[in-house]
């Protein structure tokens, strides 16, 4: 790597990495995922790591979703910032709902770019594709100083556009089924032979949640999962990588006590109180993958009609008991540092074990084999921070999940003073 000095990317001071640089997000992962799997010993090298390297809770960024805390740990910042502040996005001015996954709505740059800038290789590799354009925006392919692709299309990738031709083939490995473990396992596995044979400076792992909205810590389908992941780990940190593990957000049981989604409706209460379709919900955490969640989740935004008392909306809504907050957009803008033209004129977040839909008839939940399982909110906002070195870190809340690669560069600096 040709790098002299550190490496700013919106505001902050990176280090130059003396050894490879390893961020990993492990989307959905409640802290209490860890406790389970080590405690049942099923994680020997985290729990190595969490006792001789450094291990704090952080926050994650408000809402609690993958693609706002994606591009947080991509640029360092809160989505004030990269202005990704859910995984769907209402445009006010044309009426359009869409997908918030294209580099058109990034408004800073990522740390990789920058890191690339600076002369050094950069690795991504992310489980679904909708996050994978974004998180390679700004890196160029054409040096062998990058590679970013995603599991779900890895068997399409090319060297023009992906920095590697057909992933697939290279990883000896068949494009997994979205739903399922094998998709963040091709993850893992490839970050494992990306140090091994291509030795990135800067490495970012990201994973899909779909083990931890199926299954609850507790339940063998989870532990399988921690078990799987904790023997990647295992070789990426004999290789000497400085490792940073967090989450994009944390996981919990959202249904009632026959096993059916617990879930209000806020379109239907709006459309009551203000007229039919006067007011519109936009539930941030929707994609194109909802089988496991059924686009629930605990945080939604919506905007109000011209002349609509939004005191009182926002009084009669936190005098719900599903609600855990309601606040209107300037509050929200300032408390969770939201992008303000993208969100609606009130912010609402349930409470732990309750989601915010639309219209009861606009969700179809026929999909949810097991009782449901979400995040969003607030309740949702605490993630674990290990790295696999000593160093010095603060607790949450001043320790973000943003914060993973600052800490991953900075471990990997005193690598050689380490040794």
């Amino acid at each position: 790597m040709q790098m002299n000095t550190p490496v700013i990317a919106n505001d902050r001071t990176y280090p130059i990495p003396e050894t490879c640089a390893i961020a990993i997000c492990l989307d959905g992962c409640e802290p209490e995922y860890l406790e389970v799997a080590i405690a049942e010993g099923l994680m020997p090298t985290l729990k190595r790591i969490r006792e001789t390297g450094t291990a704090r809770l952080a926050h994650s960024v408000i809402p609690s979703f993958t693609n706002p805390n994606n591009m947080s740990i991509a640029t360092g910042r809160p989505p004030s910032v990269h202005g990704i502040c859910g995984n769907f996005l209402y445009d006010p001015d044309t009426g359009e709902e869409v997908m918030m996954n294209d580099v058109r709505f990034l408004r800073a740059p990522t740390i990789f770019s920058k890191f690339y800038e600076a002369g050094a290789r950069v690795a991504v590799v992310t489980a679904k594709d909708k996050l994978r354009a974004l998180l390679g925006a700004g890196l160029k392919f054409d040096e062998d100083r990058a590679i970013a692709f995603s599991t779900e299309k890895s068997d399409t990738t090319t060297k023009a556009e992906h920095g590697i031709e057909n992933a697939c083939a290279w990883m000896g490995l068949p494009v997994p089924e979205v739903y399922s473990s094998e998709l963040s396992e091709f993850v893992f596995a490839a970050g494992v032979k990306l140090l091994k044979e291509w030795k990135p400076d800067v490495m970012y792992l990201s994973t899909t949640d779909y083990i931890q909205h199926k299954f609850a810590p507790n339940e063998k389908g989870a532990k399988d999962f921690y078990a799987m992941f904790d023997k990647y780990l295992t070789e990426l940190d004999a290789m000497g990588a400085a490792i940073v593990v967090t989450a994009d957000h944390g996981m919990k049981p959202k249904h009632d006590a026959n096993g059916d989604p617990a879930v209000i409706y806020v379109q239907d209460l709006l459309d009551e109180w203000l007229g039919e379709a006067a007011a519109r919900v936009i539930l941030p955490i929707t994609d194109p993958y909802v089988v496991h969640h059924g686009a629930l989740g605990a945080f939604a935004t919506a905007y109000l009609p011209e002349g609509a008392d939004q005191a009182d909306i926002i009084t009669r809504l936190s005098a719900l008991p599903e609600m855990l907050e309601v606040v209107d957009k300037a509050t929200a803008v300032q408390k969770y540092d939201l992008p303000a033209d993208r969100i609606g004129d009130i912010v609402m977040i349930s409470t732990e074990n309750m989601t915010i839909g639309t219209s009861a008839h606009r969700h179809d939940l026929a999909a949810l084999k097991e009782p449901l399982r979400s995040h969003g909110g607030l309740t949702e906002q605490e993630v674990p921070f290990i790295v696999n070195r000593v160093i010095d870190l603060p607790n949450a809340p001043i320790l973000r999940n943003f914060d993973a690669f600052f800490y991953a560069t900075t471990a990997a600096a005193l690598e050689e003073v380490d040794a």
